[in-house]
């Protein structure tokens, strides 16, 4: 198993600070979610299948991951 590095006490990895993220925007704005169009940053399309949905909130993560590291 790969070993993590020791962080500072108070110290997150970036890819936890990114799933918050992820599960923020997911929750408040029901991106990527079926049903009827909310208040908020919607997909192009709204999935009708679970793994569509799954795709939807992994590419999200993505997209978060990329913002807390200061990536484009």
């Amino acid at each position: 198993m790969d070993q993590v590095p020791s962080l500072p006490i108070g110290s997150r990895r970036n890819e936890d600070i990114a799933l918050d993220l992820m599960k923020f925007i997911a929750m408040t704005t029901g991106y990527g979610r079926t049903g009827t169009p909310s208040a908020g940053f919607q997909g192009a399309t709204t999935p009708a299948k679970p793994e569509e949905y799954a795709d939807h909130l992994l590419k999200l993560f993505g997209r978060c991951l990329d913002a807390v590291q200061g990536r484009k």
